[in-house]
């Protein structure tokens, strides 16, 4: 690790298998965590590299517990975190409003790091039972449309690494590793990306892969769709920027999507959303996030029927009804 760090503070990056390589050993336990606390904090000086995080999660991958759902053309929908914001679970939210527009979702998440209320913690507030068996998993997406992937049971490797990234209490390479290692490798993919230069390394480490992908970021800071100004994404069809005019929105305030300031009050919004008796504001950010995955999806079929399809699963009581149904079916 000396001799790595010594290179790295020179200003040097890792090809992709010296990336892979690196990680792999992490996972293995052959650092202290002072020696991981400052491999991580190299790329806080500076940004890593397509190839680096291209072979830091093909060690991820190589490492995990995999989940063979290949029969399903699913989609993960999930954010980088690190964006500042604290804004409630927008895009688990969207996962359920997939769900119950018929698509198949494997959502991937963990704890909140970076703000109050990650995934994980609201699947489990609601009494969603963490498992990676594979039997249990797949009769939730056959059955229900969406089952949950809580990072930790399926990436053993990233538990040398849980406590420094706790003790740092902020951003790292982790952060952007989370949302392109789903266990299940689904077919489809909407990422969200706390800023442009992120979002170009997705763009270069998905471009090479074979998944059906569409990247995001909100000009204004934000990780996914927030209604509050302009908005970049690329995909592997297209480019372009969107403006909340192009859902059929108005322009929304920032405080408009805070989380609150605990889990509990985190989860109160996230049932106000479902049983629709949530803000105009919140609603819609959701519907945009939901539609802009069934978009992923189906490029071919415009933004606004997407939109609306979104719009019947939410306000009808079809995400409502999905959520439901999959915490009924975990013991709540």
């Amino acid at each position: 690790m000396k001799e790595l760090l010594n290179y790295l503070f020179a200003g040097n990056s890792l090809n992709k298998a010296e990336a892979a390589n690196t990680l792999t050993e992490i996972a293995e336990g052959r650092y202290s965590e002072a020696e991981i606390a400052s491999f991580l904090t190299v790329f806080r000086m500076r940004k890593i590299v397509a190839d680096e995080l291209a072979g830091f999660r093909q060690a991820l991958l190589e490492l995990c517990v995999a989940v063979d759902f290949s029969e399903y053309n699913t989609i993960d929908i999930v954010g980088t975190g690190g964006d500042g914001k604290n804004t409630f679970n927008i895009s688990t939210l969207s996962a359920f409003v997939m769900a119950g527009a018929g698509i198949k979702v494997t959502k991937h998440g963990n704890y909140g790091l970076s703000s109050v209320s990650g995934s994980s913690n609201m699947f489990e507030y609601f009494g969603y039972k963490f498992s990676n068996d594979q039997s249990k998993l797949r009769r939730e997406l056959e059955e229900i449309g969406i089952c949950f992937f809580h990072a930790p049971l399926f990436h053993p490797a990233m538990k040398s690494v849980a406590s420094v990234r706790r003790a740092l209490k902020v951003k790292t390479l982790f952060n952007m590793m989370g949302p392109i290692i789903n266990p299940s490798f689904p077919k489809n993919q909407l990422v969200g990306v706390y800023d442009l230069e992120v979002m170009d390394l997705y763009h270069q480490v998905f471009r090479e892969s074979e998944q059906n992908y569409l990247i995001v970021h909100s000009l204004d800071g934000y990780d996914e769709i927030s209604l509050t100004g302009e908005a970049r994404f690329v995909s592997n069809h297209e480019a372009d920027n969107l403006s909340p005019a192009d859902f059929g929105f108005p322009l929304i305030t920032q405080a408009e999507l805070f989380g609150g300031e605990t889990v509990i009050e985190a989860a109160k919004i996230f049932q106000n959303v479902l049983e629709v008796t949530a803000t105009n504001a919140q609603q819609n950010v959701v519907i945009a996030n939901a539609a802009l995955g069934i978009h992923c999806i189906y490029p071919e079929r415009p933004l606004s029927q997407c939109v609306g399809e979104a719009t019947e699963s939410l306000k009808s009581g079809k995400a409502l009804k999905a959520f439901k149904k999959l915490m009924t079916a975990n013991g709540k």
